[in-house]
């Protein structure tokens, strides 16, 4: 039986979405943050445009695919701070992003099934204090002291960088 096989098991048999077994928008510091795989990806999610993020989004399922979904083969996770904030919220609404037509339904859909695969959101706690983001995340996203200073620490212990244009 091979990894990618056993997570779709235990998500189905526990019978609930994988990004609900995490406890609400957890604190995570650097001292937290480990290479985990052979690859150690981050992908630098700072821009205002949902069509970038959704590509962002598939880049990182084909980067996936490549290693068979294997979460012990590779490591990837999605570090965002100013703009790219919005679209790990579950409202915009009482947001600067309020008029924004972001389809955040197929984001969170896409999200999701990139949860299954040991994929990791991260905020920056700098953005969500001065945006005033608290209660407004979705559960899976954890919470990190600074978005640029994660994106570096990443960097410093063997984490490739990738930024979608």
């Amino acid at each position: 039986m091979n990894r990618r096989f056993f997570f779709k098991l235990g998500a189905i048999a526990l019978g609930i979405p994988f990004s609900v077994v995490s406890a609400k928008n957890p604190q995570v510091s650097f001292k937290d943050l480990k290479k985990e795989a052979k690859i150690n990806v981050v992908y630098h999610a700072d821009f205002p445009q949902e069509s970038r993020f959704k590509t962002m989004l598939r880049n990182i399922t084909n980067h996936l695919s490549v290693y068979d979904f294997d979460p012990f083969s590779i490591k990837i996770v999605v570090v965002a701070h100013g703009a790219g904030a919005k679209f790990l919220l579950k409202d915009l609404k009482g947001t600067k992003w309020e008029k924004e037509k972001i389809n955040q339904k197929a984001l969170l859909t896409k999200m999701e099934e990139l949860l299954q695969y040991g994929v990791d959101f991260y905020l920056c706690e700098i953005t969500v204090k001065r945006a005033n983001l608290k209660g407004k995340l979705y559960d899976f996203v954890k919470i990190v002291p600074s978005g640029v200073g994660t994106v570096a620490y990443l960097q410093s212990i063997g984490y490739a960088y990738i930024k979608v244009q």
